[in-house]
């Protein structure tokens, strides 16, 4: 009996799979595997995880006995037959229809096993576009990780009972008969390409038609699921087709996926438009001689900084006046006579702000510094300006010196009093909204909890359809197993039938008395010669006590010559002793001891040769 699952000792068994074999299951569901590992641990009678992965690090072929068991490979043709007949009666219309003549058609099957699905579909297409058109426009890729699978697929070899599937007429079609075996269509088969493909690892295949990928992702975690899907969405052509397992779903995945045929998992992927646009940068070159400094550059300079509309004066780094523009003589009635005047001097300096501390804070951290919407009285009416202090640096970090912008704001002021009004009205509104605001928020709350609900029951029920249809293939792949080994047994009945019909008749056809004992000296055979010989039938012989028996022959005088052959001192012996037949006639028999060897050289017991002597 296994012990329950300790989840340390099965994960150092995942780990070692991943770091010496390279092979990561962590992606499949932990229940499913558990179930697989476990069954294989019975079938060699190992009890504990930590001991089967010993047996795993000793003996390296091992591991491809567990990856066939974990994989269970359940396929055939044509399975699930309605699917089949959609796939044949509207999907490849639609594709075909889609696509000029000289456009190729990419089918994927993931997770093809050993290779029915995508010969399947091969049968289907070349029923559609004709043998000679399919060799020229149909590509079908399979892909598995099982290599042994993919090996088995590569073959086309397949029994009758793997073909039940296949109508007859597509069988007398595509498949050549030798024996009991048959071989796919060859020119339907260099179309098929059989790869291994990791579903999670590898990069997808791309421009697909048609995705066959039925029962597979069941196997997997619903994270590895989401990947994977992600993955075909970006493989199939947007006017593809994804068709799954019975058991799979894609209820999480409505952003990408649309039903077709939703009974029968038919999927097509959702179009999505790429808006963002990718901005080309262009290399702007500077070269020395285009700083050069033209003499009316200066005036333009000093033009363009009087004409500027925002008052601003420029200082040097001691805070002495070095320029203003023409606004800035306008707004707080200066002149060009107050250049080279210190700003503390100035009624500037502290009207409309405070301007020496900010002044030496922007310097002292070499940052832009703002005092912001500060009031300013002109004339009769209030204003308000920004008041930005930039400190100026030369090319080495030196300071040369510091602006000082005023900028208004006053219609901005004005307008955030309005919003701070319409704040407040709509404030009041909101008050008046918020208690019909909170009952629907409590309503929509109820509302979510029981989408949730019913989201959550979804995905258990899915989650619980997908292990059913994981235990019903692995049921199936058990059912199928056993099949085979009662097909084996009835084979080796007959055989043993068969042999034990010859070596009865061959013991009937002796005139000698022939009798075979067991090391313990229980009678096996007893054989007519005997009967006739010593007046014993065979029932009441078989399986007695030979030295035990009641009939004209001392049997005590065997006793020696039988032990030196069971003990191996001689191979064979021969004695003559008397003895009174079944006719009560006084005889001379003639008895040969010969050793009964098994199938390992080993002597299990005697055979006796009697025989009776005449004159």
């Amino acid at each position: 009996m296994i012990a329950p699952a300790d989840d340390h000792a099965f994960e150092r068994i995942l780990d070692y799979l991943r770091q010496a074999r390279g092979f990561d299951f962590t992606a499949y569901k932990r229940t499913s595997l558990v179930r697989r590992v476990t069954k294989r641990m019975q079938t060699l009678g190992v009890e504990q995880f930590d001991h089967y992965l010993d047996r795993l690090q000793a003996q390296p072929d091992e591991f491809n006995e567990l990856f066939n068991t974990i994989l269970i490979n359940v396929t055939g043709f044509f399975r699930d037959a309605d699917v089949w007949d959609y796939v044949n009666t509207a999907l490849v219309p639609q594709l075909l229809e889609s696509r000029r003549q000289d456009v190729p058609l990419r089918v994927w099957s993931a997770g093809s096993a050993s290779g029915q699905e995508a010969y399947s579909a091969a049968m289907i297409l070349a029923e559609a576009v004709g043998k000679e058109a399919f060799r020229e426009r149909v590509k079908i890729y399979a892909t598995d990780v099982d290599e042994d699978s993919l090996a088995e697929a590569r073959r086309a070899v397949y029994s009758e009972k793997q073909l039940e599937g296949v109508p007859p007429d597509l069988r007398e079609k595509y498949f050549d008969r030798a024996g009991d075996l048959f071989t796919f269509d060859r020119d339907l088969r260099r179309a098929v390409i059989f790869g291994r493909h990791d579903l999670i690892e590898d990069a997808p295949i791309s421009r697909v038609d048609l995705l066959l990928c039925r029962n597979t992702l069941m196997y997997f975690n619903a994270d590895a699921q989401a990947r994977i899907i992600g993955r075909f969405y970006f493989s199939l052509n947007p006017a593809g087709f994804l068709v799954l397992g019975r058991a799979e779903m894609l209820f999480s995945h409505a952003s990408l996926f649309q039903p077709v045929d939703l009974k029968r998992r038919v999927f097509r992927i959702i179009p999505k438009v790429n808006h963002r646009e990718r901005l080309l940068l262009l290399a702007q070159s500077s070269r020395e001689d285009a700083m050069v400094q033209y003499p009316t550059h200066s005036r333009l300079r000093d033009a363009a900084f009087d004409a500027s509309t925002d008052p601003q004066i420029v200082l040097d780094p001691v805070g002495v006046v070095v320029a203003m523009n023409a606004q800035a003589r306008r707004t707080f009635s200066l002149s060009t006579a107050e250049i080279g005047v210190p700003l503390q001097d100035l009624e500037l300096s502290y009207r409309p702000a405070e301007l020496r501390p900010t002044l030496e804070r922007a310097i002292q951290e070499r940052r832009e510094v703002t005092l912001a919407a500060v009031p300013m009285e002109q004339g009769n009416a209030a204003r308000y300006v920004d008041v930005t202090i930039v400190p100026l640096f030369d090319d080495d970090s030196t300071l040369l010196g510091s602006r000082v912008t005023f900028r208004d704001v006053t219609p901005v002021k004005a307008l955030q009093e309005e919003l701070t009004h319409s704040k407040q009205e709509l404030e009041t509104a909101y008050e008046e909204l918020q208690s019909t605001n909170e009952e629907l928020e409590t309503t929509n709350e109820e509302l979510q909890s029981t989408v949730e609900e019913l989201e959550t029951t979804n995905e258990e029920l899915q989650s619980t359809n997908e292990e059913l249809e994981t235990m019903n293939e692995e049921l199936q792949s058990t059912n199928e197993e056993l099949q085979t080994m009662n097909d084996e047994l009835r084979n080796r009945g007959t055989e043993l039938n068969a042999s034990n019909a010859f070596l009865e008749a061959v013991f009937a056809s002796l005139r000698s008395a022939v009798v075979v004992l067991d090391r313990d000296m229980r009678v096996q055979v007893w054989n007519g010669g005997a009967s006739d010989l010593w007046g014993l039938r065979e029932d009441e012989a078989q399986r007695s006590y030979f030295f035990g028996l009641d009939m004209g022959l001392p049997v005590a005088d065997l006793h020696q010559p039988i032990k030196e052959v069971l003990t191996g001192a001689a191979t064979r012996r021969e004695i003559t002793i008397g003895a009174i037949t079944r006719k009560g006639r006084t005889a001379q028999c003639r008895v040969n001891v010969t050793a009964l060897l098994g199938a390992d050289r080993s002597i299990t017991g005697v055979i006796l040769l009697m025989e009776e002597l005449r004159d």
